[in-house]
């Protein structure tokens, strides 16, 4: 289906549910759109409407759309469920797709519906859950076709037969000793090229290595990125085989990355659904509104300090906004370049040095160039030289400072284990605020006194 008619069709339901002719509705939901189009339409729906779309909604592929629903989403669905409807409807999903909602469950919950589950599905799904979500072993899918050394090509062709469908995004066979131990790998393309009575040792990949179950997710992918891999090995620290993580879930992978870091920056949750509930909603943001509040009297206390000497000079009223303002940019500029080489793994403790020199070097020649050009606006504007000097002098200052935050800052907040997405932003401006107005109004009550 092209992009043009999935828009069509979109657009046809939405006029459909306004005026509420619900077997048409029926009729879209189940033979019209895919799956991830019909959880497209859910998330942009207000919850009455979603409510009553889920509900046409056919119960073989409400397990298909749940999966491609963001974490809110999911959750306000789920919490309207037994446990024995989510194990109907998620049953027929890849276990990583079921351990992911699971994961959105009430802990009694999740207890009860594993406990329902047939054995495998409960072991393969128990061993996705003992991983945290954001490792290779909570992205990885246990379903894999696994195959010994010592057979033939024939032989291995034969067994793949016998199958009734192999696992989605399946580009190798991966081969593993009689203890699961990994040892290699067998591209399908090899394999369906070799001699039929070729054994496996002889054309499977053993350079190719397996991905530790605690990688964090962001390392896998990067390595599939580097690697341009479709799908790659899982093994636990004893080299056992314990599944594969496919590219799909690496794109995954790569749009919530993308999504926390834009949604950090204002202090939202990345998976925040755009039509939660008001109250839900405002409990969220006024958190981080209160914090931000935290900084902006930190702010007002140094101007509080100075009061006096704003009072005499009211040019200094006018003109504090660019100091703060200009060290911010610059601060800011830092910080978005170092946190997207945190993410990239460009910095280490090796170059982070290189960088804060060349960050203060560019702030101080920034800072003199504008220093320069502010100081001659505010001369002609207020006719004052002292004047002109005192903010280009801060000026110089606060860029100076905003090089040093937006640089240290990220890796500080890393080693402490904080994301620096999410702190980063309002700990710069608090600094670069602070220090700006106080060089401003300090330098000012020293020449002015």
């Amino acid at each position: 289906m092209s992009q043009q008619e999935t828009k069509s069709n979109l657009e046809a339901l939405s006029a459909a549910l306004e005026v509420g002719e619900l077997q048409q509705l029926r009729f879209m939901l189940n033979k019209g759109l895919k799956p991830v189009e019909v959880a497209h339409l859910l998330e942009k729906t207000p919850p009455r409407e979603r409510q009553i779309l889920w509900n046409l909604l056919n119960q073989e592929l409400e397990g298909e759309v749940l999966q491609y629903l963001g974490d809110d989403a999911q959750t306000e669905i789920l919490s309207r469920m037994e446990a024995s409807e989510v194990l109907a409807i998620t049953e027929s999903l890849e276990t990583d797709d079921m351990a992911d909602i699971l994961q959105q469950l009430p802990e009694r919950v999740m207890k009860e519906l594993l406990q329902i589950m047939d054995q495998q599905n409960r072991e393969r799904v128990e061993e996705v859950l003992a991983y945290p979500e954001d490792t290779a072993g909570g992205l990885m899918n246990t379903d894999t076709v696994t195959i010994r050394p010592d057979i033939n090509v024939e032989t291995v062709l034969r067994y793949l037969r016998r199958h009734k469908d192999i696992p989605e995004m399946t580009d190798t066979l991966f081969v593993v000793s009689r203890k699961d131990s990994y040892i290699g790998v067998l591209p399908l393309t090899r394999l369906l090229t070799a001699d039929p009575g070729v054994l496996v040792r002889e054309i499977m990949q053993t350079d190719v290595e397996p991905i530790p179950a605690d990688m964090p997710d962001e390392s896998v992918a990067r390595l599939f990125e580097q690697l341009d891999l479709i799908s790659a090995p899982v093994v636990n620290e004893e080299g056992r085989l314990l599944g594969r993580i496919t590219i799909d879930d690496v794109v995954d992978v790569i749009r919530e990355d993308a999504d926390h870091s834009l949604m950090s920056m204002a202090g939202l949750d990345d998976d925040e659904d755009t039509f939660a509930p008001i109250m839900k909603t405002t409990r969220r943001r006024a958190v981080w509104l209160g914090i931000n509040l935290i900084t902006a009297f930190a702010a007002s206390a140094v101007i509080g300090l100075f009061e006096a000497t704003i009072d005499k000079v009211v040019a200094l009223a006018v003109l504090m906004p660019i100091v703060a303002s200009m060290g911010g940019i610059a601060g800011s500029q830092t910080l978005t370049l170092v946190i997207r080489g945190q993410a990239l793994g460009h910095i280490e403790r090796s170059n982070i040095g290189w960088l804060f020199n060349r960050e203060l070097v560019v702030g101080l020649l920034n800072g003199m160039l504008w220093a320069l050009v502010v100081a001659v606006v505010a001369v002609l504007w207020f006719q004052d030289m002292t004047v002109g000097i005192v903010i280009a002098m801060a000026l110089v200052i606060n860029l100076i400072a905003g090089a040093m935050a937006g640089t240290l800052l990220p890796t500080i907040l890393k080693s402490m284990g904080i994301d620096p997405a999410l702190a980063g932003g309002v700990l710069l401006t608090t600094i670069t605020d602070v220090v700006g107005f106080f060089a401003f109004l300090g330098l000012a009550t020293l020449f002015f006194a």
